[in-house]
């Protein structure tokens, strides 16, 4: 598709092009319509020439040439990362609780970006530039040329037009094919000149393959010494660093979680002409992770094609509803039903056109979640049950276990990544001959929450402590004024003060090993390392002969529900996280009572 005429319309044709083709969807899915089918091209994009003439180039720039590694990366944390809802809740509060005191410790990571152009802390997302809400995007890695080794977010992205080189592992090898070839490739090396854009090469930049290169971001301690990211610190003492495995390996190799090698394809491929090696190293830009999202599927996933529409007309889209959906639309023209639409989405052909972005972007997200699932079962193993007591008899109280084994090589299980809030724990159940559930551990309140101390419903008294419950979560314990200990949700010890904020502490960190008034309990499974759960049910209910069933799963959350009110999440953004919340190695056995 050679579009030879003036720069705005040709760069509109590449987006229709590369929309068009979009490969890298849930299971290699194509478009069922194209979006080239529209009358209103403009509307794709309409703001095309800003793009193109940024000093921070946007990813749809990019995916001219590296479309698989678009549509990788579209649907990964990274491109989540300024996006998310539960960050802009968790950074405000913290911003809130501390007096401000934080300024842009948060955004940095998350919207580095924006934080470079100067963009506000506290700016809405939606008044944000659009290539600071595609958060950690291409120019974010691809970019930085200087090994900073530090932690916090401290690293600096090279500013330059899309046909500035890029830094990665290799060296400018295919540039000069291309460059000498302008025609066959229909590229541009000039900001005046026809064709697509194509930057001038990669500048080898070593660090970007190593694992020291992810320390920034994941290494990351609040003022105090409170470490909220700590997988550099558990990845450089593991056997996975001793044996030279990097964070690439298992998180951008060809199988989630494990450093089994890479899959194969070509670097780049412009206007449908395959660049350089067909079978070089392929880094899988997906980051595998046991992270998800919450945001509007309109949102998120990031898809050219949403940018039709800004991020407050999506919110107003009801995609739970079957709004744009055939059926859904023919009903309602029959019908002649007054539906009260917001005036962005009065159109069928506009809904219909959501919709079909919407579906493109659940098939995505059901992509994540198989590769979640994947990444965390790869990394942990579930043996049991044991009867250490003997056989199981009736009457008589019954003891087991399960053993819970971290095979991950690099990082502990979970990999206690921010703070208190990923959750990591058994839900044990044991039903008796006549199916009736006699025993449970793990179990969920009302809310989603486990039954412990946080939960609203044990403090109400609607449901009993769980006292034999197993979790790996950590928690953040915090010395106040009014009390002692306590488990609270930030590292901020806010009754310390009248106008409370975080502050260096004032005895080195390393005399007292963790800074004073506040502290990090960390149940979290190092490398290789194993746990055993061990349950009892008293005997009065074993009462029963005949076969009884022991179920067994490992359950995943980002983030505590608990949490979520006390930052002041919505509750379409609660039953978001419930909804991903997956179970990991689920299986039963059955055992004979006698």
């Amino acid at each position: 598709m050679g579009c030879r005429v003036t720069q705005s319309v040709r760069w509109i044709c590449f987006v229709l092009f590369f929309l068009v083709s979009a490969p890298g969807l849930a299971q290699g899915d194509s478009p069922e319509t194209t979006i080239a089918e529209r009358s209103d091209l403009e509307s794709v994009d309409p703001h095309s020439a800003v793009f193109r003439e940024s000093e921070f180039p946007s990813a749809v720039q990019c995916a001219a040439c590296h479309r698989r590694v678009f549509w990788e990366w579209a649907s990964s944390n990274h491109a989540y990362a300024s996006i998310s809802p539960m960050f802009h809740k968790f950074e405000q509060a913290l911003s809130e609780l501390s007096s401000g005191t934080i300024g842009t410790f948060c955004v940095r990571c998350h919207q580095q970006v924006g934080t470079q152009k100067g963009e506000p802390r506290e700016l809405p997302l939606w008044e944000r530039s659009r290539v600071a809400r595609e958060g950690v995007t291409c120019v974010t890695c691809h970019r930085v040329a200087t090994a900073f080794g530090k932690v916090n977010g401290e690293r600096h992205i090279r500013a330059g037009t899309i046909f500035e080189p890029m830094y990665n592992t290799g060296g400018p090898s295919n540039y000069e094919t291309v460059a000498s070839n302008p025609d066959y490739y229909d590229t541009a090396s000039a900001l005046l000149e026809s064709g697509t854009p194509a930057h001038k090469g990669a500048i080898e930049f070593e660090q970007i393959g190593r694992a020291e290169f992810c320390v920034s971001c994941h290494q990351v301690a609040v003022h105090p010494g409170i470490k909220l990211e700590v997988v550099w610190e558990q990845y450089r003492a593991s056997p996975a660093a001793e044996l030279g495995i990097t964070c690439q390996d298992c998180h951008m190799g060809a199988v989630p979680g494990r450093a089994e090698g890479y899959s194969k394809a070509p670097k780049a491929i412009v206007n449908a002409r395959i660049v350089g090696d067909p079978n070089a190293k392929h880094s899988n830009h997906s980051f595998y992770g046991p992270g998800y999202p919450i945001a509007h599927p309109g949102i998120f996933p990031f898809n050219p094609r949403a940018l039709t529409w800004s991020i407050e007309e999506w919110l107003q889209f009801d995609w739970h509803t079957a709004w744009g959906t055939p059926k859904w639309e023919d009903d309602l023209q029959k019908k002649r039903a007054d539906v009260k639409f917001p005036e962005i989405w009065t159109k069928r052909k506009d809904r219909e056109t959501a919709r079909y972005v919407i579906d493109q972007n659940l098939k995505l997200l059901e992509k994540k979640r198989r590769e979640r699932i994947a990444v965390m079962e790869n990394g942990s193993r579930i043996d049991g049950p044991f009867f250490d007591k003997g056989k199981p008899e009736r009457d008589k109280d019954l003891t087991f276990r399960f053993r819970l084994t971290n095979t991950d090589e690099g990082h502990n299980l979970p990999s206690g990544s921010l703070g208190a809030q990923p959750e990591l724990w058994l839900n044990v159940l044991l039903t008796d001959p006549d199916g009736m559930r006699i025993f449970e551990s793990g179990y969920i309140d009302s809310n989603g929450d486990m039954a412990d101390l946080h939960s609203l419903d044990v403090a109400a008294g609607k449901i009993k402590h769980d006292d034999q419950l197993f979790n790996l979560q950590t928690k953040f314990l915090t010395t106040n004024v009014k009390g002692t200990d306590r488990e609270t949700y930030l590292p901020v010890n806010f009754d310390i003060d009248q106008i409370p904020f975080i502050r260096p502490s004032g005895v080195p960190t390393s005399v007292l090993n963790h800074p004073p008034f506040i502290r990090m309990e960390g149940r979290s499974l190092p490398p290789l390392a194993h746990r055993d759960a061990v349950y009892k049910v008293d005997g009065s209910k074993m009462y029963k002969s005949g076969k009884y069933k022991l179920q067994v799963r490992l359950r995943s959350r980002a983030e505590p529900i608990y949490f979520m009110k006390f930052v002041g999440a919505t509750s379409e953004m609660e039953r978001a996280m419930n909804e991903w919340m997956v179970d990991l190695h689920p299986y039963a056995v059955e055992f004979e009572v006698k």
